[in-house]
Order: structure tokens, then sequence, then C-alpha cells
């Protein structure tokens, strides 16, 4: 405690110990993207690279799938219930990532993740019926719980101020593994055909390469991370809080409305930009007669777009929060969803090829940067159970994509054009609850603190240590 206190009254020292300006719990004030400098930003580039990794494997089937589906004889049946897996496995695993996090840490958390999943994405060499081919996509899905330890990291090593952007850059870059492996995975497998290996085991040698990338960057986060800036999160969490145990970690997280609402908000950005990443190739396909080859370009534009977007959100937050304070957040979250939803309504209204490519442009841009926006606020809900809301919220995400795809996409109820419409009022509707999200400390959208400046660290949250202060 004589250590903490002296830290807190000699802040010059603290920033001395690292090459970032530090506040006084050591967090960075500011967000350098192409240094490397430990712990902060050091820890920035592994958290999202890993990620990376898991969105790289995860997605490594779809590409191959056309082939996949002639040597094992799947039916179109098959391969949807297996992308239902596949959002099943991840919808269980950021639940439980959560907890897990706020136990052990988030680099223990990822690496052991990464390192259970990767012989999971190697096994796919190995799957030989419809069953088996199921269970691997159900079991794949789960390496993306990382997403939450991804966040949670962030949200350790850098301040309210730059929070939001650090979460929108780290999930963005790591995003962009979907679309990447899209790419990659078609050129592995025509390179190793190029050794006259036939099909039926050129697709299954292919499936070692995101097996191996994924362990190695687990290997990477243990040997170069740092869960927090002191250095062990287990040492900070008998210092803040003490020895918890897992059911009431989570309890404490699950209780907190605001995180419930955060998730619904999230299933409907996240989750429809999941739904739209798997729709929108065939609606191009289908509804304008281009090419599989165009339809593929524009429906990659769309993913792509996270390498900015997705940050930009962040960057909204930030700096909506440094002027407005939470206020500020919650609006930016409300306004950018919306806008999100009425471009996805008009998207499927639009008769036109181009009209429809810029609206689906400017749908990319608003719909990811809402998800930055959602993660720019939920480090804000609860100090002491951080990792269960990150899970939540995560969760929900994918939760929001399962009940898109099965409600607007799965069948011949509605057309494709009618469906995207459907999908963007949803949005719209789901977005509305964002106005009863309230801190005591620091208000809501349309009420402000029920504390004084005075009183602030006297609200209900403190004796818990759930207490964020956004700076001014």
């Amino acid at each position: 405690m004589e250590a903490e206190a002296e830290t807190e009254a000699n802040p010059q020292q603290v920033d001395h110990l690292f090459s970032l300006p530090v506040d006084a719990d050591q967090k960075a004030t500011e967000f350098r993207l192409f240094s490397i400098a430990p712990p902060h930003m050091l820890a920035f580039h592994l958290a999202w690279f890993s990620l990376f990794s898991n969105f790289f494997s995860t997605f490594s089937i779809p590409p191959l799938l056309a082939v996949i589906q002639d040597d094992l004889n799947l039916t179109d049946t098959d391969t949807g219930r297996a992308g239902t897996a596949a959002f099943l496995g991840s919808i269980f695993s950021r639940i439980a990532m959560g907890p897990i996090c706020d136990l052990v840490g988030p680099r223990i958390a990822i690496a052991t993740v990464s390192l259970i999943t990767a012989p999971v994405i190697l096994s796919t060499s190995l799957i030989s019926s419809p069953h088996s081919f199921i269970a691997l996509r159900f079991l794949t899905g789960f390496s993306l719980a990382n997403f939450v330890a991804n966040q949670f990291w962030m949200s350790c090593m850098f301040s309210g101020c730059v929070v939001g952007l650090a979460n929108g850059f780290s999930a963005g870059w790591a995003n962009m593994g979907s679309g990447v492996t899209q790419l990659v995975m078609p050129l592995i497998y025509t390179l190793i055909m190029s050794f006259n290996v036939p099909s039926s085991t050129a697709w299954r040698l292919a499936f070692i390469v995101p097996a191996v990338f994924q362990a190695v960057t687990a290997l990477l986060v243990l040997a170069f991370g740092q869960d927090v800036p002191s250095g062990s999160y287990r040492s900070l969490k008998k210092v803040n809080i003490g020895k918890e145990s897992l059911c009431n970690v989570f309890c404490h997280g699950a209780k907190n409305y605001r995180a419930w609402i955060l998730a619904l908000t999230y299933g409907f950005c996240f989750g429809v930009e999941m739904t739209t990443d798997n729709i929108i190739a065939q609606y191009f396909y289908d509804r304008f007669d281009v090419n599989i080859q165009v339809a593929g370009i524009i429906a990659g534009s769309f993913g792509m777009a996270n390498f900015f977007s997705r940050p930009s959100g962040g960057l909204v937050s930030d700096r909506m929060g440094r002027r407005f304070g939470m206020r500020g957040r919650l609006w930016g979250l409300w306004v950018t969803q919306t806008v999100a939803g009425l471009l996805c309504l008009l998207l499927g209204r639009v008769n036109s090829l181009w009209g429809s490519i810029l609206v689906m442009c400017a749908f990319s841009v608003f719909v990811q940067a809402a998800s930055g926006l959602t993660f720019g606020v939920v480090p804000f809900v609860s100090k002491r159970s951080l990792g269960v809301v990150s899970g939540i919220t995560g969760s929900g995400g994918t939760v929001g994509a399962v009940i898109t795809q099965l409600l607007l996409f799965s069948g011949s109820k509605f057309s494709k054009q009618t469906g995207i419409s459907l999908m963007g009022i949803m949005m719209i509707v789901c977005t509305l609850p964002i106005s009863l999200i309230y801190f005591p400390q620091s208000g809501g959208m349309f009420c402000g603190p029920s504390y004084g400046s005075d009183d602030r660290l006297k609200g209900p949250e403190t004796g818990e240590t759930n207490h964020y202060r956004l700076l001014q």
C-alpha cells in the first residue's frame, strides 16, 4: 500500500518507467500505432496479431468449401448446420472467456485457447463424414473466444482516454484475418496441387498452415506478452480485490444490466456484419448477375473496411468521451448504429448495381464503426468484472448473427433484398435501449450524474472497485 501511495504521489516517476505516458494505474494515455514499445504497444501488437490468426484459422474452411463439399459428399443442409455450429461454439466460449480473464489474466487465456484449438484446425485434414465436419466447425468456433481476451487486454493496458481507439484497432485489424484467409487458403491449395498432389489430399494438407500459424502466435504471446503494465495479473488481483471465486466474479458482471444492453447493441452491429459477410456475395451474384469473381471482390471490400472503420469508431468514442463524458460516448454509439440501420434498410431497396455498391460501402463503415463505439463503452461498465462484461457483450455479437441468419436468410420466406431491409429495421429498433444506460458517476444520454464532483467516489459502485473516471 505504501508503494501504491508513493506511485500516486509521484506520477512523474511512473512515466520514467515506460516509453509512453501513463496515468496513476500505469495505463498508457497515448496510443502510438507504429510503436512496439513494451509493455503497452507490444501487448497491442501481440493481441491483434494473435486474434488475427484465430480469425484466419476459423474462417479457413469456407474458401475451400466447394472442394471439401465434393470430397465429403456434403449437402447444403450439412454446410448450413456446420456454419451455425461454428457460431454456437463461439457463443459459449466467449461467455466462458470473460470470467477466465478476470481470474487468470488475458495472456494465459489467449495462449491456452489458441494452443488447444490449433490441433482442432489441424484435424480438419482427418475428417471423413458430414457429422465429423459439423463437430469440427463447432470446436473451431471456440478460438474466437480470444476476441474477449483481446479487448480485456487492451482495457488493462490503455487508459480511458484512448481505450476505445486501442480496442478499435486491435479488433478491427484482427477481423481482417477472416478476409485474408479467403485470399490465402485457395493460393495454398493451388500451390500444393502444383506438386501433382491429388485434390483430396491437397485441401487436407493446406490446413497445416493455419494450425501452425495459430500455435506460433500463441507462443509469441506467452514469450513476450505482459498482462498488465506492472507485470503479473495475478499479483494485481491480490492487491486490488483479493481472491474471488469464479462464481462471484461472473455473478457480479451478469447482474449488471448495462452489459446486457451492450450485448443487444453488439448483436445488431457486429452480428449484422457477420451475417452480411455470409450473404452479400451471393446477393450481388443473384440480384445483379455479376460473375462470381466480381461478387467476391465486392464482398471482400465489405470486410476489408475493418482496417479503418472499426478503429475510427473507437477514435470517435474517445473524442466524444473527452469532450462530453459518457453522454458523448453513448450518443455517438446510438447515432452511428442508427445511421447504419438506415443504410442497411436502403441497401435492400436500391435497384442498381453501382448504387448498391456505394450504399454497401457506406453501410460497412458505419456498422463496423458501431462495433468500435460499443467497445468504447464496455471498459467503463465494471472494473471488477471487466472480463465478464466483455464476454457477455462479445457473445451478443454471435447471438445476433445466429438470429438474423435464421430469421431472415434461412429458407425462402424472404428474398435476400427484403431480408436485408428487415435487418436494417431490427438494427434501428435494437439500438434504442442504449438510452436506458445510466452511470451514477457520469450520467447517461439524457441525464447528468447523480453525484456531484465531490461525491463521485461515494457512489454505490465504489465499494466494489467498480468505478471508472473519464479523463477530461
